[in-house]
């Protein structure tokens, strides 16, 4: 007979022995004791969280022979019928497999028999969101109207998937994700029974890995124990998950912190080499930059993983940051995490994110700054104004901001100052100044909305007028897109952050004005050389060709027969 797996020998079979839920626990208890028991539960909550484990222990207490302070007891008949399961008053139906309509008519028809042996019949259902609106509302009036002796528990992981009507007639409860201190509390315990050798680094590995859900972390313990009889290392651990070491990771912080691409990049491709994988990696990155942000900001939340001996150490990283670049840097390893599936080069996005995370922050923070370049035209020499004949006196020109090449590649630098403390624009800047920087505003641009980014490519700087830089767009449905309130602030600020004054920005269509300054041809002229037909004219007329012309872009084509 093969061995039971960890997570089903060691299931809780009292109350007590239940992680993390104890605000479920309690209301259950009281409710046993003053008898208000309810016809129908909804456990609620993210996986191996111990839903399905409670309802079992539910229907062991409302059936137990015991009383109602000591239950369940685990000694009557009825409880050790559960525990060994063969209480045939138990019904679990997994909804995942029985979606359709037929198979909850027949529980509808089976519901309305008495008990066998205990006093309610208990149907636990489980991942019930997956049942079909049609098995919903059959299942709707038996939830209704239920039998004196029947107890309906509804398991899922997605409560929002379930109808309100059906939401509306059960006793909601939230099953939360347990904390990391409670898995290792656990798992420790499990080793105890089992006599198993395990370092606590190692299960404090296992408990991250298992993200809040005690089953994932039990089997991970089961697989680990059977790795080698020496016992669960943390090397063992990291060998199965793929993890690097948390040496590697510090060391690649501090090359963050130095702005060094070759150290950092040398750090990560040694990790992968020796058997890290590069989304857990990542993890591990974005889980250490976390810590050093809320050690930044003086939050008082420590994660977990920070031991007092390794703090000091973090504090004096976080120092070396500043809070927009830590929160950059996280939210680039957290992109590189979703991103590294696999493909011929795996770690790339993980490349990718730390040398991003090197650059100065600012517009074109995604890309590298050409430092030899200068970033405006340079002011003409006053030796070359003619003596005679003196130039008008103009504003200097407005500088694209740009970090200074003298700066030490170790100083972190800091982001482009608040759009309120900048000046309003002086009308210096010309279209064509920022129109050969274009790509540098796109770039800046981009990570906040794609969609926008691309729609700026549909337009052109066509004007500056004071402190308002004018955008021509040749399409009015872009035109109107980019004009919405929300679309205007982030290109104001994305501009006046690239330009270091304060400018706001107005659309017009190009295409109109240059309409109204062309004169309007005649259905007689011709067109290429040939007359244009009325029947054109008059679809050019009409009120939808002429809005997709002007608003898509369409175009009209005459048909040659």
């Amino acid at each position: 007979m093969a061995a039971q797996a960890l997570y089903r020998k060691w299931r809780p079979r009292t109350f007590d022995e239940v992680v993390g839920q104890e605000h479920v626990v309690r209301t259950l208890r009281n409710a046993l004791t003053s008898g208000r028991i309810r016809h129908a539960y909804l456990f609620a909550g993210p996986r191996g969280t111990g839903k399905t484990t409670t309802a079992r222990l539910l229907a062991k207490a409302v059936n137990c022979l015991a009383p109602e302070d000591q239950r369940p007891c685990n000694e009557c008949a009825i409880c050790q019928a559960v525990n060994e399961g063969r209480l045939l008053d138990l019904i679990e139906i997994d909804a995942a497999s029985n979606t359709g309509v037929d198979d909850v008519r027949e529980l509808r028809e089976r519901v309305g028999f008495r008990p066998n042996e205990a006093r309610y019949k208990v149907y636990v259902i489980d991942e019930v969101h997956m049942l079909s609106n049609a098995a919903f509302n059959a299942l709707l009036k038996t939830l209704e109207e239920p039998p004196p002796h029947a107890i309906f528990v509804l398991a899922t992981t997605e409560p929002h998937k379930i109808p309100a009507t059906v939401l509306s007639r059960c006793q909601r409860f939230d099953f939360r994700r347990i904390p990391v201190a409670k898995i290792v509390a656990r798992l420790e315990w499990l080793t105890e029974q089992e006599h198993i050798r395990a370092d606590r680094e190692a299960l404090t590995l296992v408990a991250h890995q298992a993200t809040g859900s005690m089953r994932d972390a039990e089997s991970l313990l089961d697989q680990l124990a059977s790795y080698d009889d020496d016992g669960v290392t943390v090397a063992q651990v990291r060998a199965a998950l793929g993890t690097g070491a948390s040496e590697t990771v510090i060391q690649v912080a501090d090359a963050l912190i130095r702005s060094n691409v070759a150290q950092g990049l040398g750090a990560i491709n040694t990790a992968v080499d020796e058997g890290a994988d590069p989304r857990q990696f990542a993890r591990q990155m974005v889980e250490h930059l976390r810590a050093l942000l809320l050690l930044r900001l003086k939050s008082g939340v420590v994660p977990a993983h920070v031991s007092e001996d390794l703090r000091p150490q973090l504090e004096e990283q976080a120092a070396a940051f500043s809070p927009r670049d830590l929160a950059r840097a996280v939210r680039l390893f957290n992109q590189a995490a979703t991103e590294a599936k696999g493909g011929w080069q795996p770690q790339l996005p993980l490349e990718m994110a730390f040398i991003e995370a090197t650059l100065p922050a600012g517009p074109d923070s995604s890309m590298p700054r050409k430092q030899s370049a200068p970033a405006s035209p340079p002011t003409p020499p006053p030796a070359r104004h003619s003596t005679s004949s003196p130039a008008p006196t103009r504003h200097s020109p407005a500088r694209l901001v740009s970090p200074s090449p003298s700066q030490s590649p170790g100083a972190v630098q800091e982001s482009a100052p608040a759009y309120s403390s900048l000046a309003p624009g002086d009308g210096s800047l010309t279209p064509d100044t920022l129109w050969s920087h274009w790509s540098e505003l796109l770039n800046f641009i981009r990570p906040r909305n794609l969609s926008l980014e691309a729609l700026m490519r549909s337009c052109k700087p066509v004007a500056v007028e004071g402190d308002v830089v004018v955008l021509g767009f040749t399409h009015n449905f872009h035109r109107s897109k980019v004009e919405e309130e929300r679309n205007k602030q982030v290109i104001e600020d994305a501009l006046s952050s690239l330009i270091g004054q304060r400018y706001h920005v107005r659309c017009v269509l190009a295409q109109q004005e240059r309409t109204a300054r062309t004169p309007q041809r005649s259905a007689s002229e011709s067109v290429g050389g040939k007359a244009t037909p009325a029947a054109e004219q008059i679809i050019a007329e009409d009120p939808v060709v002429r809005a997709a012309v002007e608003d898509l872009g369409a175009q009209i084509v005459r048909r040659h027969e």
